[in-house]
């Protein structure tokens, strides 16, 4: 059977979500996925073991033989036929969301600490219409969560859910994001929106030039998940 996580609050019912905060001592990778870790440190290897023993969890609970889930040549997990996935970990926390392709487009999920950004990354990453739009929700809640951390990590799940539609980088000045907490004031949760500011990639002869999220802060932690639904295709 398995047990609710706190990410899957945020995705649809057809994903399946595993997370851990802890490494387990039994986890055992493929020949395949050992082969991705080559010389890296312990931190590194710890965090790539667990991260994909929720994968292998995720995709056991979507009724599917246990595969390995390579790397690919930018680090990107190679899913096995027939599932979109994401991959996301940061200190004491691993998670992975996997859904049917058939029920999916694409997927991406991230998590950070929810903290302030380190000195200089937001300069790096924000427009100046997101700082504007920072501000504001700074006013509306300036405790409750970093928000500078939550534009880093909406801009992660997007370029997730982006690579794998186009196999192209997107930089973090290529997508502008508008956030939006729940009923117009603070909650632990809510909405954001990425417009492209570049050509999207081609769905069905249509161009996508936008991607919808949710967020969510708890126990410490800020979580963005975006799920493109194979519905949301135009007929």
């Amino acid at each position: 059977m398995l047990v609710e996580t706190v990410i899957a609050e945020i995705l649809p019912a057809s994903v399946i979500a595993i997370e851990a905060r802890e490494d387990p001592v039994g986890a055992v990778l493929f020949p395949e996925e050992e082969a991705a870790l080559g010389q890296a440190v312990e931190k590194r290897r710890r965090e790539f073991t667990t991260a994909r023993d929720c994968a292998h969890k995720a995709i056991a609970g979507l009724g599917l033989p246990l595969l390995p889930i390579p790397s690919g040549p930018r680090g990107e997990p190679c899913w096995p036929t027939g599932v979109v996935g994401s991959i996301t970990h940061c200190h004491n926390y691993r998670a992975c969301a996997v859904a049917l392709a058939t029920d999916l487009i694409t997927l991406g999920i991230d998590a950070e600490p929810n903290e302030p950004l380190p000195d200089g990354v937001l300069a790096a990453i924000a427009t100046a219409e997101e700082l504007s739009r920072l501000r504001e929700l700074s006013r509306i809640a300036p405790d409750e969560v970093h928000w500078d951390r939550l534009l880093f990590c909406a801009k992660e799940s997007v370029y997730k859910a982006w690579f794998p539609l186009t196999g192209r980088s997107l930089g973090f000045e290529d997508a502008v994001l508008t956030i939006d907490s729940d009923r117009g004031a603070f909650s632990d949760r809510g909405v954001f929106s990425a417009r492209l500011l570049v050509p999207g990639p081609a769905l069905e002869g249509e161009q996508l030039q936008t991607f919808s999220g949710r967020w969510l802060v708890r126990d410490g932690l800020v979580l963005t998940g975006i799920a493109l639904a194979q519905t949301a295709l135009p007929s």
